[in-house]
């Protein structure tokens, strides 16, 4: 079974993905290194991946981010094995890293109808955090149903829009294959339906 057989069309590919990643990574840098609005050293983030699919977003992002930030994992499910949010996640893994008074980034890989990200933020916000920003690979505004709230000084922080197609690799999966293509693309119906 040829994998990239099953793709309709790529929309992001390897190279754009590299470049879209570095730049993210320099803003956070940047807007972490500039200071607070007091004008002092804002402490570096503690960056939350959001588990499984935000797996391969999150190693190149911390690897191209100029500071010592720490890393954990949540892992919120919504989706199951279909192609539909369910609309009421379930957190299923929690952090290790105490993240009361620290600025928490979640990065997650697709800001679908927002239900998944709100929880996560509400959660993070009841652990104390003094801010939470959001990375979202892709965002997917035409499915969202739930307008969410940033913490604090929060930011979103956001690789590229994306049209309103099923979408694959880079870590995103249908049914649990395919997170191992190493571009973003539109899954053939036939393989989801």
């Amino acid at each position: 079974m040829a994998l990239h057989s099953h793709i309709e069309r790529v929309l992001w590919g390897q190279d754009q993905i590299a470049r879209r990643v570095a730049e993210i990574a320099s803003e956070i840098t940047a807007d972490f290194s500039a200071g607070d609005s007091a004008h002092l050293p804002r402490p570096p983030p503690v960056l939350v991946g959001v588990a499984t699919g935000a797996f391969l977003f999150l190693a190149d992002l911390v690897r191209t981010i100029d500071l010592p930030i720490s890393v954990d994992f949540v892992r919120a499910q919504s989706y199951g094995s279909g192609t539909l949010s369910s609309g009421a996640p379930v957190l299923s893994l929690d952090l290790k890293v105490d993240v009361k008074g620290k600025h928490v980034i979640l990065v997650e890989d697709i800001v679908d109808t927002g239900s998944t990200l709100s929880c996560l933020i509400s959660h993070l916000e009841s652990k104390g955090a003094s801010s939470v920003s959001v990375c979202a690979f892709l965002d997917k505004p035409a499915r969202r149903k739930v307008h969410f709230q940033l913490v604090g000084e929060g930011k979103f922080y956001r690789g590229f829009e994306c049209p309103d197609y099923f979408v694959v690799g880079y870590g995103m999966d249908f049914a649990e294959i395919y997170r191992n293509l190493p571009y973003i693309g539109v899954l053939k119906p036939e393989y989801y339906e």
